[in-house]
């Protein structure tokens, strides 16, 4: 009978102090929260640089790479938007092995992704839009744009991520210079 009473107690205690350790992890998770929510992409982003601005993600471009890269054979520029002043326009020049693009809402879920398979000759030339803005522009749709790849995002802010293959050494001063010369604007149509 003792053993039985002394083994309950045992398993309170532990029940116990179980439950004591989990609301002190629970607590602790809940403070971190915000010190790990800053550091998103978008955050480190717009530390980097202003809105419209390339912003190379790799290592390559010197110094720390502002978001880590997964694969080491890529090499990664993005540029931060705000299709509420208006649409944005990608382009870059050149010729390089692969490139891929992404669309990203401020949260970073991936709204859109396409790749030089997708473009006309392998160019990159986009433009980032809302619905009403795509409607505004399908009505006298500009000749430069004529072979432009439209992304209809119903986002507001948004990140635009281009990434491009590098298979050997001799590709990176290529593909370095692809990323350097893309360009990110604001446009009025």
């Amino acid at each position: 009978m003792r053993s039985l009473r002394a083994a309950l107690r045992r398993l309170l205690h532990a029940i116990l102090l179980g439950l004591v350790g989990a609301g002190i992890v629970h607590i602790v998770v809940l403070l971190l929260v915000p010190e790990f929510s800053e550091r998103d992409a978008w955050s480190r982003l717009s530390m980097a640089s202003d809105l419209y601005r390339m912003n190379r993600l790799d290592a390559e471009a010197g110094g720390a790479p502002v978001v880590k890269s997964v694969d080491p054979l890529f090499y990664a520029t993005a540029c931060r938007f705000d299709l509420e002043e208006g649409m944005v326009r990608i382009k870059a020049p050149g010729d390089v092995p692969f490139w891929s693009v992404s669309v990203y809402d401020r949260s970073g879920h991936n709204i859109y992704s396409f790749n030089d398979h997708t473009a006309a000759g392998g160019k990159l030339d986009a433009v980032v839009l809302t619905p009403a803005q795509m409607i505004d522009v399908r009505k006298d749709l500009p000749e430069d744009l004529q072979g432009a790849i439209f992304v209809e995002a119903p986002i507001d802010e948004g990140i635009f991520v281009i990434r491009s293959f590098v298979p050997d050494e001799s590709w990176k001063p290529i593909v370095s210079r692809f990323l350097d010369q893309s360009s990110c604007e604001l446009q009025d149509f």
